[in-house]
């Protein structure tokens, strides 16, 4: 009996660790997206995240770690059009954020999606972002990107394990507002589509929320010149 005890409370606690991992993934991810995001949010201990989000059993309940944050003034002004004849007073393409972890372990398809999508859609939310536990369905997915006038990702907890931004071969990746996009093709003479190319579904425009169009500056350390950047248009 003690030995069932000790190998489910092991079992508990390593999944405590690793979803608290994730957990403190998610929130890096909506800082450098540009969210509202605490300093106490960002460092989250082991010890509190087990305390605020274990059941009786100590296993994670998923139920109580919903996210929501508010972009900041900065993230505003980098999603909001350059003024138009046809837009003269362009409103910022960005706001609240939900994040949501499915409690289901297994066959995640479009129940869940839906039950999320009612979330968002009857919110008003801009962005939701639905974590599961193993990869949702074909028709789950198309699902989660059909809500009109909102965007819903997708991402697996072992998607988010690791930053993958923080490893030292991935450069710094810096979104461009629309007015430093127009300013870096005016100086260089270009169109957008003669600009190096990076992929929507690239991990880090994934991690980013990148959307098309947007141009992002990359940021390399080099021996000689010290840093030096490049630009991509995500396609």
């Amino acid at each position: 009996m003690d030995g069932d005890v000790s190998a489910h409370s092991q079992e508990a606690e390593k999944e405590t660790t690793r979803l608290w991992r994730t957990f403190r993934t998610v929130y890096e991810m909506l800082a450098d997206r540009g969210y509202e995001v605490s300093d106490d949010e960002l460092a989250i201990s082991l010890d509190e995240f087990r305390q605020k989000y274990s059941d009786p059993m100590g296993y994670p309940d998923r139920n109580k770690m919903k996210i929501q944050a508010r972009p900041t003034e900065d993230m505003k002004v980098k999603y909001t059009a350059l003024p138009s004849k046809s837009n003269p007073n362009p409103q910022p393409d960005c706001g609240i954020i939900y994040v949501d972890f499915c409690p289901d372990a297994s066959g995640v398809g479009t129940k869940q999606v839906r039950a999320f999508n009612h979330i968002v859609g009857d919110n008003n939310i801009h962005t939701g972002i639905f974590i599961t536990q193993t990869p949702i369905s074909p028709s789950a997915v198309r699902l989660l990107s059909s809500l009109p006038n909102h965007i819903c990702e997708h991402f697996q907890e072992q998607d988010l394990l690791v930053n993958i931004t923080r490893h030292e071969l991935v450069p710094k990746h810096v979104l461009l507002s629309p007015e430093e996009k127009s300013r870096l093709l005016e100086r260089y003479r270009l169109k957008e589509s003669q600009l190096p190319r990076m992929q929507v579904s690239d991990p880090v425009a994934r991690y980013l929320g990148l959307r098309r169009g947007q141009v992002v500056k990359i940021i390399r350390k080099s021996e000689t010149a010290g840093r030096y950047a490049s630009y991509r248009w995500v396609i």
